[in-house]
């Protein structure tokens, strides 16, 4: 007697074999792609029809210059670097990787002179600090009578830093707009130019006119003094420090210097510095960090209590907007 076929029992089977196949099917490819590394397979093309060619592979990524680095602070940039520790060329990236850890950012001095405040009782005296020791060669450059000092200065009367080293050995420059003779020699090794150390020079046209305010970059008085070194770089310049100092830097004249010895002002921004408190900071920042990569260490900072307590024209507890620091280039010779 012959089965009769319930309709609908076969194809429904049929179909259901169909789709364990292909469940199957795809899970053993999705097995095969990650074995290959997620490559997708390769297409087979139609019958009669000519293979498709592969694509090319992209360009592989720029690969980044050896000893080239990135940073995060990009506010100044000078032109010439010394190579990082471990040969190459370039720039170490600031604030880790290195071998041997973080730079130090202050390094001990064991024989410092410093003009104290406690010696005189009047405000106008300031404590400007130099670095004597022998590794740093300061203390030989004076025993020899070879040392040169420069200092950049607004009008200012106290002059005992100066008179002090000149008594000592050096050769002192004092640049100050408002003597009223090109150059004075004030003694033996004490000379006064009627010049203002800026961070441009000043237009010929203009310095004609206004022969009382006579402008120079740092690196234009050397060429025009005929100096290649400076031993002691003193500053007072009422907040125009940090476009010179920035000048200094983009310029390559710090490596020319031996001892840095700047007064600061924090209550305002500075000339020729704008922007938002934090912009501001990061600028001044840029400046300081740019000092350590040229191996510039601070061995000496005061902070001037008789200034108002202002930072960016805020009060802060406890604070100065105006301070004194020294750094000593380490690799002087």
């Amino acid at each position: 007697m012959a089965w009769e076929r319930l309709p609908g029992r076969g194809c429904g089977a049929l179909h259901r074999c169909l789709l364990g196949a292909a469940l199957l099917l795809g899970l053993r490819l999705c097995a095969e792609l990650r074995r290959a590394g997620a490559q997708p397979p390769a297409r087979s093309g139609l019958p009669g029809s000519a293979p498709r060619p592969p694509e090319p592979p992209l360009p592989p990524a720029p690969a980044q210059r050896r000893g080239a680095s990135r940073r995060q602070v990009t506010y100044v940039r000078s032109g010439h670097r010394a190579p990082p520790r471990g040969g190459g060329s370039g720039t170490q990236e600031p604030g880790c990787c290195s071998p041997r850890g973080r730079p130090r950012r202050k390094i001990a001095c064991d024989h410092m002179s410093t003009d104290s405040l406690a010696t005189d009782s009047s405000p106008s005296k300031k404590p400007w600090s130099v670095c004597l020791d022998d590794r740093f060669g300061l203390a030989h450059q004076i025993r020899n009578k070879q040392c040169r000092l420069y200092s950049l200065g607004l009008g200012s009367d106290d002059t005992h830093f100066e008179v002090g080293m000149a008594n000592d050995g050096c050769e002192v420059h004092r640049f100050d707009p408002t003597v009223k003779s090109a150059h004075v020699l004030e003694s033996e090794r004490f000379w006064y130019h009627r010049l203002s150390v800026d961070w441009r020079d000043s237009h010929p046209a203009v310095a004609a006119q206004k022969p009382y305010s006579n402008t120079r970059k740092l690196r234009t008085i050397l060429n025009e003094f005929g100096h290649h070194k400076i031993d002691v770089l003193k500053a007072d310049l009422e907040s125009a420090e940090w476009k010179v100092l920035e000048n200094l830097i983009l310029e390559n004249v710090l490596e020319q210097i031996g001892q840095l010895i700047f007064e600061i002002h924090l209550h305002w921004p500075g000339f020729e510095v704008s922007g938002s408190d934090s912009s501001v900071v990061r600028f001044w920042y840029s400046l300081l960090k740019e000092l350590e990569l040229q191996d510039f260490r601070l061995f000496h900072s005061y902070k001037d209590l008789s200034k108002p307590q202002l930072f960016l024209k805020k009060d802060i507890f406890n604070a100065s907007s105006c301070y004194t620091l020294s750094w000593v280039n380490t690799r002087w010779k």
